[in-house]
């Protein structure tokens, strides 16, 4: 398994992803969307705050993750620093519970801590809270939500 930063070249496999993550979710409905690819490819290109890793078996892309990176506003005294918003994790069924969801979580733990971030944040599923608690993730009891 290799873990590495994704880019443009990567936005046809991270859109099939996608679309199986959708596939799943519904319990298995499809739907047909012809122009989703293209609208895919062209939210990508307008996210540059994204960072992205994908987890590759072979040439096979087979997991992703995504930050979104944002830059808190500058305070007088203090350096400018960040936080990230990990999103749309997702593994390929044939490869979860062997370490790739894992690997794409701690390459993005990893470039948080080399960047100093002061938070990484999530909005896991039911089912995926165990897997965040592993790596260290808890509650975040000082956020408010509103839902609109």
């Amino acid at each position: 398994m290799t873990i590495r930063r994704a880019g443009a070249p990567d936005v046809p496999a991270l859109a099939e992803m996608r679309h199986e993550w959708t596939v799943e979710w519904s319990d298995g409905e499809t739907v047909d969307d012809p122009d989703y690819r293209a609208r895919f490819a062209a939210w990508f290109a307008a996210e540059p705050g994204r960072l992205w890793w994908v987890a590759q078996d072979g040439p096979a892309t087979v997991g992703m993750l995504n930050m979104v990176v944002f830059t808190r506003m500058p305070r007088p005294g203090r350096p400018v620093s960040r936080w990230g918003y990990i999103a749309n994790v997702f593994v390929r069924p044939k490869y979860r519970d062997a370490g790739a969801g894992r690997e794409l979580l701690d390459a993005a733990i990893a470039y948080a801590r080399d960047e100093d971030f002061a938070r990484l944040v999530l909005s896991p599923s039911e089912r995926s809270v165990p897997f965040y608690r592993r790596a260290g993730f808890g509650p975040a009891d000082n956020l408010l939500r509103w839902e609109g």
